[in-house]
């Protein structure tokens, strides 16, 4: 799994917001080519680090900056007494700056420079020096085909600053990308290394800020937060005389016929989770497997919008959707909640009816749609939401004024206010059904014992996203319900009870 460290900062930036940080650095006072030299330093570091049995490298270098960053560490590999070689895919004379100056130093100091060819055989460990962070279409030769040498190589594989082939801002493969063991990131940690496509290309990640000076940093704008376990919202803890009637009261309306397990996923999420009281609101069928399974819950068989009216005024949040289906049942109980002035959380085939427009979504809400929902809302295709994973979280935040819970490899929340999370915990495990009906029980829960929308929205979804990756440690055959108990203790452990 990638980012198996939790010691990065939590500040992610756009491609454009750190040249913007390099810029600053320079005109402070640090040269271009001094920030080169400590890139190549950490990137030398972070390889020993990762393989230190190992004596040969193999560079492929573009024509950029990246390419400056993979000379220099042909250098310091050759002066280690490795056996190097630089595959030049990029043409040297098209070096400028600083990166024509590490090419002359990679040749004052004899190291090897060749030009690559289709049939140059790959050896040692292999550096991605090709493209780097400003890339933003889609790859071309001869570099498409460089970087299908190097995934097809089987050897060991690092990139510098960024996967090629990755986009820095959206996480998107750009028609092909290096998938790198390892990549070595600079000053400023890039958002696309988070989300979308990432996880399958980056590898571990190792971060170095070349000693680049704070208050630059702090200044600087920034795209997104990263959530780890150091910057969280968390619920405080409860006093000694607390009772159920000050944790909030979440009513769950869904499962509609052959769809019972939704609900009843939601509804033990969010009596596991810490609300106070929990309803369920279903068909009559599912009532005896409600009370079944979860005892604590007040059950509600319910055949009519008309029996949800007394209990809305006595419940504080609402879960709408899942199970809820689109037949007229649904449509007859969404109505009756989007009516209700209360925190909600729609999930599921509540968002499919708000795509139809069906209904109006009410103030205060918090909408969490995977990728194809997305599409659905925003009215173009599922291909479009992934392809710029936080323009989509932003647009449907700023179309519905509500907090977006955008699912999927590298989730977001983003706000109405511009604020965007990202969660890039998990595991492959998680990909099976019920999990997003979990989820929508957390942020119910979280919501019901007094946290805003945005924080209930980014713990609900760290949380939901660390207990999978503890519970997908076990392979394949996770079910839903196996993280309920997962999300409890990982909820204690950041937020006790007591204190």
């Amino acid at each position: 799994m990638p980012h198996t460290k939790d010691d990065l900062p939590d500040a992610l930036y756009s491609a454009a917001q750190v040249r913007g940080l390099d810029a600053s650095l320079i005109a402070a006072g640090t040269p271009g080519f001094e920030l080169m030299q400590r890139a190549a330093r950490a990137t030398w570091r972070a390889l020993v680090r990762q393989w230190p049995t190992a004596n040969e490298l193999t560079v492929l270098a573009g024509h950029g900056n990246n390419a400056g960053d993979g000379y220099l560490v042909a250098v310091l590999a050759q002066r280690a007494g490795w056996q190097v070689r630089v595959l030049a895919v990029g043409e040297p004379q098209r070096l400028q700056g600083d990166a024509a100056r590490a090419h002359a130093e990679a040749l004052s100091e004899s190291v090897f420079i060749e030009a690559w060819t289709a049939d140059t055989k790959l050896r040692g460990i292999v550096l991605d020096a090709l493209l780097g962070t400003g890339l933003t279409g889609e790859v071309r030769e001869p570099y498409a085909s460089a970087i299908a040498a190097i995934n097809a190589s089987g050897l060991p594989v690092a990139a510098v600053d960024i996967p090629s082939g990755l986009c820095a801002d959206t996480g998107r493969l750009l028609g092909a990308a290096v998938r790198a063991d390892l990549t070595v990131t600079f000053i400023g940690l890039k958002l696309g290394l988070f989300t979308g496509d990432a996880a399958d290309v980056v590898g571990e990640l190792v971060f170095n800020d070349l000693h680049a000076d704070p208050q630059i940093l702090e200044s600087a704008a920034i795209s997104a937060r990263r959530l780890g376990a150091n910057n969280l919202p968390l619920l405080a803890p409860r006093a000694p005389t607390s009772h159920k009637g000050k944790f909030g009261h979440v009513l769950l309306i869904g499962g509609d016929r052959g769809f019972g397990g939704a609900i009843l996923l939601s509804t033990q999420s969010a009596l596991r989770s810490g609300a106070g009281m929990v309803s369920v609101a279903t068909r009559s069928e599912h009532v005896p497997a409600a009370l079944a399974r979860i005892p604590e819950a007040m059950v509600l068989g319910t055949s009519s919008s008309n029996q949800l009216m007394g209990l809305l005024e006595k419940v504080s949040v609402l879960v709408v959707g899942p199970g809820l289906g689109q037949a007229g049942w649904g449509r007859s109980l969404l109505s009756a909640a989007a009516s209700a002035p209360l925190p909600q959380v729609w999930d599921a085939d509540a968002l499919n009816m708000l795509a139809e427009e069906q209904v109006k979504l009410p103030i205060d809400c918090i909408i969490t749609p995977h990728p194809g929902e997305a599409a659905r809302l925003l009215g173009i295709s599922t291909a479009q939401v992934q392809a710029d994973r936080p323009a989509a979280a932003h647009a449907l935040s700023k179309k519905y004024t509500a907090v977006v819970i955008l699912k999927g490899a590298g989730s977001l929340i983003a706000s109405p206010d511009g604020r965007l999370s990202v969660c890039h915990q998990g595991h492959p495990a998680m990909a099976t059904a019920g999990l997003g009906d979990v989820l929508a029980g957390l942020v119910g829960a979280l919501l019901a014992q007094g946290m805003n929308a945005f924080d209930a929205a980014c713990l609900a979804v760290w949380l939901h996203a660390n207990a999978g990756a503890q519970q997908g440690k076990s392979g394949r055959g996770l079910a839903a319900s196996d993280l309920i108990p997962a999300i409890r203790q990982l909820l204690e452990e950041q937020a006790p009870c007591l204190k």
